[in-house]
């Protein structure tokens, strides 16, 4: 038994009926996203998983997965344990998230450099609270390359992670800002430390669907700039698929 799974009772395991995964998987936090998503590759569903689906290549030996929708850290690290124990060996997040900086508008792209852990779920595998994890570096620069390739401008910077989307409070949202987070979301500080946690590399790219920075709260789910930005975004992340290489080769 792996050493950090000892002191577990219940650990992430692959069954005799459970799927063959491809290296790289897409975790999806919208369901639309994965339809975006399946127009542009040749992705069948072959299992679910939990209350979500996992969609894999269409091929003998798959490249390729996609798990959605996935929403808030502890259901997004309950999908991701097993999808580790099913053969995934990189994993992106594309989610959504809502601005906290006046620098990030509806419709914008953000690859975030870290996640400031205000969730219960990283505290398990190593997190403190307040802390920042981080994705893996090497695997950050080659999406940013793909956004690059693909023409898409982009925001890098620290998210703050939150488990609570209802308590996003006026001197929350002040106090984020003064540690220069660009937005919030509620799922990659966990994504980001479970990837450390099991050696595995994790980055995200995320596209901002509302505001808060002047805490008066903007939505943008119906902007145009918005639901434009996620047809590009799925289109780059198809591209980058459907090459069939891992991100070390391209």
């Amino acid at each position: 038994m792996n050493e950090k799974n000892q002191n577990a009772v219940i650990n992430p395991v692959k069954g005799r009926k459970s799927p063959n995964l491809g290296p790289f998987a897409v975790m999806v936090s919208s369901e639309k996203d994965i339809h975006l998503l399946r127009e542009h590759l040749p992705a069948k569903d072959i299992a679910g998983l939990a209350m979500s689906r996992i969609y894999a290549q269409d091929s003998p030996a798959p490249y390729y997965s996609l798990t959605g929708p996935v929403i808030s850290s502890p259901y997004a690290v309950m999908l991701m344990e097993p999808l580790i124990a099913y053969g995934a060996r990189e994993i992106l997040f594309f989610g959504w998230c809502g601005s906290i900086s006046p620098n990030a508008e509806i419709g914008d792209i953000i690859v975030p450099s870290g996640a400031i852990i205000e969730e219960g779920t990283s505290l398990h595998y190593g997190g403190c609270s307040n802390g920042i994890a981080r994705p893996c570096e090497e695997f950050s620069l080659k999406i940013k390359q793909m956004l690059i390739n693909h023409n898409l401008d982009f925001h890098e910077g620290l998210i703050w992670t939150t488990d609570a989307v209802y308590r996003e409070t006026y001197e929350k949202i002040d106090y984020f800002q003064s540690r220069n987070a660009l937005a919030v979301e509620m799922e990659l500080s966990a994504l980001f430390t479970v990837g450390k946690f099991r050696n595995i590399p994790v980055s995200a790219i995320l596209v901002v669907s509302d505001e808060l920075s002047t805490l008066k709260w903007k939505p943008g789910f119906a902007d145009e700039r918005f639901l434009s930005t996620r047809k590009a975004v799925a289109e780059a992340i198809a591209s980058f698929c459907n090459q069939k290489k891992g991100p070390a080769q391209i």
